[in-house]
Parts: C-alpha cells; structure tokens; sequence
C-alpha cells in the first residue's frame, strides 16, 4: 500500500466532487463513491498504457487530498497526476472565488455546492471512447456498457488487496471484436481510438497544452470525432479550466435560464462568460449543473 498527497491550489471540497460524481457515471468510470472517499479505477497512461491503477482518495481536516493504492512506486507520478486531474485539481483554483464574487448567480451556486470543481473523464482516450460508444444512446445504456467492459475485458488493479475493474487498457480494447450494446461501426471507430492512444494521438497533456483550435484540429481528425465530440474531449477529458463549449445547446440554455437573457444573443452571452475568465469551463460546468438540478432535470443528478 502506498500513499500520496495532494495540496489543493484555493478551495477544494470532496464531499462537492463525491456529489458531482455520483450523477456522472460515465464520466467517473471505473470506481465509486462511497462513504467519505472516491473510488477510482482507471487505465494509467504513462508510461504506455501497461498498467492499471485503483485509488481511494479522501481529504483530511487540513485540507490536504489523501490517495491509497497498491500501484508499484514506479507509477505513482503518473497514478497522482491523472487522479488529481480527473478532480481538477491539478488547476491553482485560488482566483476561483473571485468569480463569484463577480457574479452573483455562479456566487450563489459556488456557496451551494462548496466551490465545485468539474470531476473529468481519466483521460483523454476514456473520454473519446466513451462520447464515441454513447452517440445516440442514453447515459445509462452507455453506463452499462462501460460496466460491462470494465467486467469482462478490464484490469483489476487493488487497493489494500481489493480489487476494482477498470476500463480496458487500449491494446486490450483492441482484442475485443464485439462490444455488447455498441454497434460494429462504433466498435471499428472506438479500435481506430485505441491506435490513437497507443501511437501518442489521445496524449492527454500534450492536447491541453497545444491552442485550444489545434487540439480540437487533431481530435476531428480521429474517428468518429466530430465537433461536439471533440470539444467534450478537449474540456472533459483533458481537463481544460478556461474555455467555453460552442456545438452544444444545453449549457447555453442554462446561461439563457438562470441570467435571463436569449439564448440567441451571443453578445449578452459573451458578457456573462467573460466574468467568468480565467474559469470559464469550470463556471460553465457549475451553471449547468446549478441550472439542471433547479430544473429537476436528470444530468449530474446525484444518486443515493
């Protein structure tokens, strides 16, 4: 068993990531909440894509996020980076309140859900596999599906000796022909998706590193990737802090709710989110969950 820290930059809740997790199990993946911890179980990307890892993560009164997992001491780098980056915790989020006190509706919902940071996707190759698998089917047939991957062709990596599957690494991806639930042209895209990973083309930082327009230029290239994909994968997967989505309607739609403006005015639009800077997809996030749990909507809904 082996430990690690990490001090979050500004305000941090894990109790607000535990809320939000539990209504995205697509996007959390292998693992759980429970009790005061999250479980998480994920394919470990570097170095490539060997192994899987499971980690509990908790935080103490101090503040300080705690992770637990039997990985060898050879991957805690990589293991430590991708759990504090599905957190967003890999962002200095000190300036963070100030957005709210900018703007008094994301003020509002950052005292109601205790300064929430977005909880992403583990990387960016289980994000573009999952908006691939998931187009035109429900959150919980894609749910499902995952499961059953995670049960059937994933690693069981263990924390104290327990085990938790998790996604599939890329090369076994690869072997599985069929996927229950997933037609055959979304499994030949979701192989082309795991040469991608493997050949460096889903490298989670070297995206989030490159111009927003180039990484999404790259992203389009992949199969099956189209713009709302692309996008999702950029800010979701990658773990983006500052952008704002443009090819998909709801979170418009919740700025248009929640501030009262026409969804169709892109100047008022624009004057509200650029409050928002230098944290625009983590307010764009919080709207749109604030906005959706007003409106007894499903999405992010947390399950108990």
């Amino acid at each position: 068993m082996t430990t690690f820290e990490v001090v979050p930059r500004g305000p941090f809740d894990l109790a607000s990531a535990q809320d939000f997790a539990g209504g995205f199990t697509p996007g959390i993946g292998g693992g759980r909440v429970t009790g005061a911890s999250i479980m998480m179980a994920f394919p470990v990307e570097a170095p490539g894509w060997s192994a899987s890892a499971a980690v509990e993560v908790h935080q103490r009164e101090d503040g300080v996020v705690v992770g637990r997992t039997d990985v060898p001491a050879e991957l805690i780098d990589a293991v430590r980076q991708q759990a504090a980056r599905s957190l967003s915790l890999d962002h200095d989020g000190a300036g963070w309140p100030a957005v709210g006190r900018r703007d008094p509706v994301v003020g509002g919902l950052q005292e109601t859900y205790r300064m929430l940071r977005p909880v992403c996707f583990y990387s960016a190759y289980e994000a573009a596999t999952s908006f691939v698998m998931g187009q035109r089917i429900a959150m919980r047939q894609l749910a499902r599906v995952k499961e059953r991957l995670r049960d059937s062709a994933g690693d069981r990596p263990t924390i104290d000796g327990h085990a938790y599957p998790a996604f599939p690494r890329p090369e076994v991806l690869l072997e599985q022909r069929s996927i229950p639930g997933v037609s055959d042209e979304k499994v030949r895209r979701v192989h082309e998706l795991a040469r991608a990973a493997l050949d460096g083309r889903l490298d989670t930082e070297a995206l989030r590193a490159l111009p927003a327009d180039d990484a999404l230029e790259k992203l389009r290239e992949l199969p099956g990737v189209g713009p709302f994909s692309a996008e999702a994968v950029l800010l979701r997967g990658c773990g983006v802090v500052d952008a704002m989505p443009t090819t998909e309607g709801a979170s418009r739609e919740a700025i248009a709710s929640l501030y009262g403006v026409d969804p169709s005015d892109q100047a008022a639009v624009d004057a509200i989110t650029e409050r928002w800077r230098p944290y625009r997809m983590w307010a764009t996030v919080l709207v749109r969950m604030g906005w959706s749990r007003q409106a007894g909507k499903v999405s992010y809904r947390p399950k108990r």
